[in-house]
């Protein structure tokens, strides 16, 4: 059976994170891959004071949220992650979204949409 899946990567603020987390659940998200990551945008940045002399940070801390989805609809969940991370500053982060070919459950062999399944 050939089912569309996608990959939906949200890169946001970390303190953002548990209310997204918690939204993402509500419209029927059972599973998503979570990393730390350091990235700065057309900001580039922003200065901080070091002693009193101005210091460029040029990466800032950021969480990125990895979610393959084929049943739970791609707009619902951009729609979700919008609601929940704009604030209208600079810095609320990115949605990018990418057609996945296969997905295969390792423990049991199965593929596609199957894998995504989690039933015993």
């Amino acid at each position: 059976m050939n089912t569309k899946m996608t990959k939906i990567e949200i890169i946001t603020r970390p303190n953002k994170f548990e209310e997204l987390k918690e939204e993402l659940r509500k419209i029927g998200i059972t599973g998503m891959t979570v990393s730390n990551v350091l990235g700065c945008g057309m900001q580039k940045g922003y200065t901080e004071y070091y002693r009193g002399v101005p210091v460029d940070i040029n990466l800032i801390p950021k969480v990125k949220v990895e979610i393959v989805v084929c049943e739970v609809p791609v707009d619902l969940v951009i729609e979700t992650a919008k609601k929940i991370l704009r604030t209208g500053k600079i810095g609320d982060g990115k949605i990018f979204v990418y057609d996945v070919a296969n997905v295969v459950k390792i423990r049991t062999g199965e593929e596609g949409r199957d894998a995504l399944q989690d039933h015993e």
